[in-house]
C-alpha cells in the first residue's frame, strides 16, 4: 500500500529492494544503484520550491516523538548543492528530526533539475499529507508558468485527472481574504467551490462572511449559493459533504483519506507510508 498510487517521479526515487549491506560507518548500500548518506543536519537545506508554505506544528511534534523512538524508516532524498545538501523530498522528515535533536539523517543522494525537484516536492505532499487547496493550484500553476507545462502534462505528472487540476487552479480567482481562510482552514474546500460559482467578488465576500458568522455547512452554503445565483457552469460537481468527510478524517489521522462511493455504498483508503505511521493510525483507531 505505501507506495501503490505514487507518481512515477517519486515513486522511482524510493528504492524498492529492503535487503540492506553495511559499506561502512557513514553510508549504507540499499540498492545497486542506491547508497544512504549519513548527513549532518546542518548541511541541509530545504528545497526551495517546497510547495507547502505550513508545517502543523502538533504533527510535527508527533512525528518527532516517532523518530525519537524508532528513529527515520525512510531516508530523505536530497541534491548537491556546492558543499551543501538541498532536500528533493522529506522537509517534515527533517523538521521533526531537528525537534528530535538528531545531528545526522540518512539521505540519498540524486540529482534532478528544477522541474523535477518542483514536481516531487509536489507529489510527495499530495501523497503523505494533503497541501490546502491554494498552495496546491500555485504549485500546479508554477509548474505549468515555469517550465510550460499544460494542464494536461501536469495532470499526467502528478496521477490526477486533468479536471481536477483545473478545478484547483480556479481556486486562485477567488479573493484573497478567501484564500487565507483556506490556507488557515476556517472553510473547506467544499465551501469555496461553491464560493466559486458565484460570479460577483461582492456576492462571493458577502456569502464567505456569512459562512463564518454562522457556521454554515457545506450543504447550507449550497443552498445559499443558490439564492445569490450561483451557475450549473460554475459549480463543481463533487460529493462535498465526501470532501468535509475526507478532511476530518484527515485531520484526525494525520494522513491522505479518500472516500470513493460505488453506488450506496463505497470504501475508505487511508495511505500510510511507513510501518510506524501504520502503527499510529492503528492506535487512533483502537482510542
Amino acid at each position: 500500500m505505501a507506495n501503490k498510487g505514487l507518481g512515477r517521479g517519486l515513486g522511482s526515487l524510493i528504492p524498492n529492494k529492503q535487503a540492506t549491506v553495511q559499506v561502512d560507518s557513514s553510508q549504507t548500500q540499499v540498492s545497486d544503484s542506491d547508497v544512504i548518506r549519513h548527513v549532518d543536519i546542518n548541511e541541509i537545506k530545504a528545497n526551495h520550491l517546497q510547495p507547502r508554505k505550513q508545517f502543523r506544528d502538533y504533527k510535527l511534534e508527533e512525528l518527532s516523538e516517532s523518530i525519537k523512538e524508532h528513529g527515520i524508516l525512510q531516508p530523505l532524498i536530497a541534491t548537491k548543492k556546492g558543499d551543501k545538501y538541498e532536500l528533493i523530498a522529506g522537509e517534515r522528515r527533517l523538521r521533526a528530526s531537528k525537534l528530535a535533536g538528531l545531528t545526522e539523517v540518512p539521505v540519498i543522494i540524486r540529482e534532478v533539475d528544477e522541474q523535477k525537484r518542483l514536481e516531487l516536492a509536489l507529489i510527495e505532499n499530495i501523497q503523505r499529507e494533503q497541501l490546502n487547496p491554494i498552495d496546491l493550484a500555485k504549485s500546479y500553476s508554477q509548474l505549468m508558468g515555469e517550465f510550460n507545462l499544460t494542464q494536461e502534462d501536469v495532470a499526467k505528472k502528478v496521477g490526477k485527472a486533468r479536471s481536477s487540476i483545473a478545478n484547483v487552479l480556479r481556486m486562485l480567482k477567488l479573493p484573497e481574504e478567501i484564500q487565507l481562510a483556506l490556507i488557515d482552514g476556517k472553510i473547506t474546500e467544499g465551501h469555496a467551490k461553491y464560493l466559486i460559482g458565484i460570479e460577483e467578488e461582492g456576492k462571493q465576500l458577502r456569502l464567505f462572511r456569512t459562512i463564518l458568522h454562522n457556521n454554515l455547512s457545506v450543504s447550507d452554503t449550497s443552498q445559499e449559493a443558490r439564492k445569490m445565483g450561483g451557475t450549473k457552469k460554475a459549480r463543481v460537481k463533487i460529493n462535498y459533504t465526501d470532501k468535509d468527510k475526507e478532511f476530518k478524517l484527515r485531520e484526525f489521522f494525520g494522513a491522505k483519506v479518500e472516500i470513493k462511493r460505488k453506488g450506496k455504498g463505497g470504501r475508505i483508503m487511508i495511505d500510510f507510508f511507513s510501518d510506524d505511521e501504520l502503527q499510529e493510525i492503528m492506535g487512533k483507531i483502537k482510542s
